[in-house]
């Protein structure tokens, strides 16, 4: 029997059916996919063989179709393997909030660089715009932010979810799409999720006020349906994120994963720059000129000095 995973709670995961059924399924404890070291062998998204039910026994997965892509990060607690966050996406809406609480752009690039290495194409969502009305210092930045991104080929769409503003642009987006939604813990992902799905009820909290941080809310991957929308249209919700690891990024190919250094490079002397000190670089060349944006820069040094393994497995 065949099906995808709509929800992924750790020890049950919950395989929609061919035939229309919602069953709650396991894994057998030696299950693993060959090739990959993850915490998570089955992740939602995925295609799966599913035992036979009968007599009220409960269904185990067996296998896994070969998937499309994925997107995953560093595990939390095991430096070196990898959590996937979903599986066979048309794209991830990374959620982003420039002020309470701000999401760093370090963050914003290690999570687009993960994208373009899975092959997922990625939309930058800048929520919480409400709170920027009337600023012009604020509106000043959202523009500088939305520029940048644009310029590099990203979709941006800045909207707020409190009041609805924006939400109509976003929906064209998704429409037709299995779109993974992720990001910090506040920026108002479940809330977002909740105008575009009104029965999947997320749970939302209020943002820290001693840290001006984000509290977990959504605990496990889920799918849903979007309503009033193509029939192949859904979102995967994920647990909100505080940092984002990269992985099994080799040195030479980080630059591969930043379109405008990817493309400078192509100018480089040497073919194995890593633009960082060698003689002849185009990327620093273009770094001086300001065609590339410093803070893209420092993102991509950030990943070059993942090889520090310690780096993240405190704070993470």
């Amino acid at each position: 029997m065949k099906g995808i995973v709509i929800k992924n709670t750790g020890s049950n995961y919950l395989v929609h059916t061919d035939d229309g059924r919602d069953l709650s399924c396991k894994i057998k404890g030696n299950f693993r996919l060959k090739g990959l070291r993850t915490t998570n062998p089955v992740a939602v998204g995925d295609i799966v063989q599913i035992t036979d039910v009968a007599g009220g026994e409960t269904p185990y997965i067996v296998s896994v179709e070969p998937r499309r892509n994925y997107i995953i990060r560093r595990s939390s607690n095991l430096s070196k393997q990898a959590h996937i966050l979903a599986a066979n996406l048309d794209q991830v809406c990374l959620v982003v909030t420039l002020f309470h609480p701000t999401t760093s752009t370090t963050f914003i690039d290690r999570f687009l660089a993960t994208a373009e290495a899975y092959r997922v194409p990625a939309v930058i969502v800048i929520n919480k715009t409400d709170l920027l009305a009337g600023d012009a210092e604020a509106e000043e930045y959202l523009g500088a932010v939305r520029y940048l991104y644009e310029s590099i080929g990203y979709k941006v769409c800045a909207l707020s979810a409190l009041n609805g503003d924006g939400i109509g642009e976003l929906k064209s987006m998704l429409d037709g799409k299995v779109t993974l939604f992720s990001g910090n813990s506040g920026v108002g992902k479940s809330t977002l999720i909740n105008d575009l799905i009104p029965g999947a009820s997320l749970a939302t909290a209020e943002i820290s006020t001693t840290h001006d941080t984000g509290m977990h809310t959504t605990t496990f991957s889920e799918m849903f349906a979007v309503p009033d929308m193509s029939p192949n249209t859904y979102i995967i919700d994920t647990p909100g994120v505080k940092g984002f690891g990269t992985l099994e990024f080799d040195r030479h190919e980080v630059s591969h994963y930043f379109p405008e250094i990817f493309r400078f490079g192509a100018d480089c002397r040497y073919g194995n720059c890593t633009h960082t000190h060698e003689p002849g670089c185009a990327v620093k060349q273009a770094l001086d000129d300001n065609l590339i944006a410093q803070s893209r820069y420092a993102s991509y040094l950030s990943i070059l000095d993942d090889e520090n393994e310690e780096k993240y497995r405190k704070g993470y």
